[in-house]
């Protein structure tokens, strides 16, 4: 089957940011007044499951601490949209290499992400000289996938989108997590593991590969 469209699962697909939120994680904690510090093991363990207000609220369990678990969560989602503002960042190893190869073959272009719209435009903002949101024929956020409760969903809004059938697109997960969304949307799903995933085992990817590689990917 001709691959029709590549669909890119979130915001870690296109450029690294976990140890940027790891970052903001405890700048947001000091702002609050907690004395807590996350370290990278800390945060790799957090971060098999998904949601970074569930992850502040089970740290503050497990620390016997009373927080608001969702301001923090917003603080911390306010300073790492103000730190891709203030800093350009490339995107990941190979992410242009497949864009243009789309660009150039008229393949479409899918960002299957549910994260905030500021969140998406901050990205795009920080790698404004490199990309540009007229390159995606889909870009999902926050408000557009109201309606959508898990990223199973999200997947399937952008197929409906995009008026593709599931075998005609290939995904690109940075987590496990993500990727068993797409495993279960029916895509085949190519495991391109963040800086904090790489010891995930990535079960049912089609392949797995620390740099995106037009070879592998449509050959």
């Amino acid at each position: 089957m001709t691959i029709k469209a590549v669909l890119f699962g979130s915001i870690g697909t296109i450029i690294e940011t976990s140890d940027i939120q790891r970052n903001c994680f405890n700048q947001a904690f000091q702002k609050v007044g907690l004395n807590w510090y996350w370290s990278k093991k800390i945060y790799k363990s957090m971060l098999k499951k998904p949601g970074g207000e569930k992850r502040v609220r089970k740290y503050s369990l497990e620390n016997n601490t009373t927080t608001n678990a969702k301001k923090i969560r917003n603080l911390k989602t306010l300073i790492f949209n103000n730190y891709l503002k203030k800093n350009k960042i490339k995107p990941r190893p190979g992410v242009l290499d497949i864009i243009n190869h789309c660009k150039r073959n008229k393949i479409k272009i899918g960002f299957v992400t549910s994260t905030t719209k500021n969140n998406i435009d901050s990205v795009f903002l920080s790698t404004a000289k490199y990309l540009k949101k007229r390159d995606f024929n889909y870009i999902g956020n926050a408000n557009r996938n109201k309606n959508t409760k898990t990223k199973l969903e999200v997947y399937k809004h952008c197929l409906k989108k995009l008026k593709l059938r599931n075998d005609e697109c290939i995904a690109i997960e940075d987590t496990e997590i993500s990727l068993k969304s797409a495993v279960k949307a029916k895509i085949k799903c190519v495991a391109f593991p963040g800086d904090f995933h790489t010891d995930s085992k990535f079960k049912n990817s089609l392949i797995r590969i620390r740099r995106l590689n037009t070879n592998l990917i449509f050959n």
